[in-house]
């Protein structure tokens, strides 16, 4: 049998377990058994220029409080403290009168001198000194390496040697040739791909002589030559541009399933597969409303583009028109010849009797609805719509909803 023996501790040891233990007295320590004094907190109430008025002037002594707020703190001022320093050297509010910039005086402005149209050369000097500058596009002439940044005079002196606009630009003669559209020939140029009189030309807006020779780079004609362009047969509904009111555009139907393959003078030998590519940058060249048929090229040649709708375009356009209605030699005469749209008048066209109830027109110009609009003058209601002609290039036996290429020996 094991006997264990306990030592109870005295009451005077259990006493003094109890108490807290000593602190050492030290000055510099705040003594955090007592709760601190509560500070002055000033009254919402007042206004600001009274708490201004109020603030107690910067001084070496800090305040009773603060050494309660900061443990650290001895309660003696420091030497050599930065913040006594920063504090001494910050004067009061009301030492700075509210008048000094009244009070001194402004330099006088150089006698001689008219800082509104002198130059100045200083580049560095802020924005909102310097004089306006002149801006403007490469495409317009503007030369922002060799144009004067500063001061009218600056700008006087370049109107001066500014280029001459008399002269056309690149790019529109290289349209009124024929060589390319004005969108291909900026890329062209940007591309370095256009010589003229022997120089090459990669600035876009150069203005050039109207008889100047122009060559063209080999890689700008396999470009061009990569471009295609499509002849559809529209359906009625179907819009030529952009979709609008629900309606989709006549693009849509450009894709393999819908390419007319059993067209009889299709080159076998050069077939051309459909890629992706072809329809990027792919536009109607003409319109063809959405409650008609027949017709719609679509391409991504700006020659084509410009040939069929160009403002000079000459371009013949025949129609196969069903009317309801009665005409006389004399109205049938007005739609050849003596109507106006618009307040213009109408170039003459070529209306004939196709049989019974269909006419045919053949237009030089493409306003809209146009034949639906000249028909209405003439007391003739239009029901139906086809387009078959394209300069030299028919419509044929292709299907509603399908396309084609261009052939090869096709031009409109």
């Amino acid at each position: 049998m094991t006997t264990i023996k306990l030592n109870k501790k005295s009451d005077d040891a259990q006493v003094k377990a109890s108490k807290p233990p000593v602190r050492r007295t030290n000055a510099g320590v705040r003594d955090r058994s007592v709760a601190p004094p509560k500070v002055n907190v000033p009254v919402r109430d007042e206004q600001p220029t009274e708490r201004k008025a109020e603030r107690p002037e910067p001084s070496n002594q800090a305040p009773a409080s603060a050494g309660q707020r900061n443990h650290r703190f001895d309660g003696k001022p420091r030497e050599n403290s930065r913040d006594d320093d920063r504090q001494n050297a910050r004067p009061a509010y009301s030492a700075r009168p509210t008048d000094e910039r009244e009070q001194a005086p402004r330099q006088a402005r150089p006698q001689g001198v008219d800082t509104r149209i002198t130059p100045r050369p200083d580049k560095n000097e802020p924005q909102y000194r310097q004089a306006p500058r002149r801006g403007g596009k490469v495409r317009d002439g503007y030369d922002a390496a060799n144009t004067p940044q500063y001061g009218a005079a600056a700008k006087a002196a370049y109107k001066s040697t500014s280029i001459s606009t008399e002269l056309p630009r690149l790019s529109k003669v290289m349209a009124e040739r024929g060589i390319c559209s004005r969108r291909e020939a900026d890329e062209w140029i940007m591309n370095s791909w256009v010589m003229v009189d022997g120089v090459i030309i990669d600035t876009l807006g150069t203005r050039i002589n109207p008889d100047a020779e122009i060559v063209i780079s080999s890689y700008a004609h396999e470009v061009q030559a990569e471009t295609v362009t499509i002849i559809l047969h529209k359906p009625v509904g179907y819009v030529s541009g952009q979709a609008e009111d629900g309606y989709q555009p006549a693009i849509v139907l450009v894709h393999p399933d819908n390419e007319w393959l059993d067209d009889p003078e299709l080159n076998q030998l050069h077939e051309r597969e459909f890629q992706r590519r072809y329809l990027n940058g792919l536009a109607p060249a003409g319109r063809l409303d959405i409650d008609s048929t027949g017709m719609l090229v679509l391409t991504q040649d700006g020659r084509v583009a410009r040939h069929l709708i160009g403002e000079d375009s000459t371009v013949e356009k025949e129609y196969l028109v069903r009317v309801e209605g009665t005409l006389d030699d004399d109205g049938l005469k007005r739609l050849n010849h003596g109507l106006s749209l618009d307040g213009e008048k109408l170039k003459p066209a070529k209306v004939s009797w196709q049989n019974e109830d269909q006419l045919r027109f053949v237009l030089r110009e493409g306003k809209k609805r146009q034949i639906r609009r000249m028909c209405e003058m003439v007391g003739l209601h239009v029901v139906g719509l086809k387009r078959v002609r394209i300069g030299s290039v028919n419509l044929g036996k292709l299907p509603v909803g399908q396309w084609r290429y261009l052939r090869n020996g096709e031009r409109f």
